[in-house]
């Protein structure tokens, strides 16, 4: 299925911010970094039309500030099954929906580090990391449409000790195992119901490969 013509705006939109990152990191001529920075411009421009006018600047502001060679950013999911074969899950705070624990991966720490710490957060929970499950373009999912390129990371977890319950943070208000046939609303932000769905396969699977998009 093709993406919505809104997302195809955003992924054009992402790209142009790119090139004119990149140019603006490497080039010295005058001349081209002007030409630059009007690339610059006007995906703020297409970013912001995408909702409101108004944010044109608080959305330059944002392109400004990233500086260096463009990358995409890393966004790490923990994938935790009990023995019944029902999936973790916490509540988020922010929309009150339901997804894997996870989040943003820091700087100077490894996706399995990234991935533990986030479970511990977020549902209270000691484990370790197993199997990187997935690696999925943002993009190419129907997720709402966000400003960065983003690459998710699924990682398979096992329990090391400690009991459900939120672990404290201001990001989590719940926590719960659900099964494939009772999933709770799901922050799309964050996975989706087929993303979910995939895990489920790994779980009944557990000689399927790492997808990659």
């Amino acid at each position: 299925m093709p993406p919505e013509p809104s997302a195809r705006w955003l992924d054009w939109a992402q790209r142009l911010q790119a090139l004119a990152q990149n140019g603006l990191t490497f080039c010295t001529s005058e001349f081209d970094l002007e030409r630059y920075r009007a690339v610059r411009q006007v995906a703020a421009e297409m970013i912001a039309a995408a909702a409101d006018e108004q944010e044109i600047p608080r959305v330059l502001g944002l392109l400004v500030a990233e500086t260096g060679y463009a990358t995409p950013k890393v966004d790490v999911r923990g994938v935790v099954f009990d023995a019944r074969g029902w999936l973790l899950m916490v509540r988020e705070r922010s929309d009150g929906q339901w997804t894997l624990p996870g989040g943003w991966a820091d700087v100077g720490v490894s996706p399995a580090e990234n991935v533990v710490r986030e479970i511990r957060e977020e549902a209270g929970l000691k484990a370790r990391a197993v199997k990187l499950l997935a690696v999925y373009d943002r993009n190419k999912h129907p997720h709402p449409s966000i400003l960065q390129h983003t690459y998710k990371l699924f990682i398979r977890c096992e329990i090391t000790g400690g009991v459900a319950a939120e672990g404290g943070t201001l990001e989590t208000s719940g926590v719960g195992y659900f099964p494939p046939d009772g999933l709770p609303e799901l922050s799309a932000n964050r996975a989706t119901a087929s993303q979910l769905a995939r895990m489920f396969e790994h779980y009944a699977r557990p000689d399927l490969p790492t997808d990659l998009d």
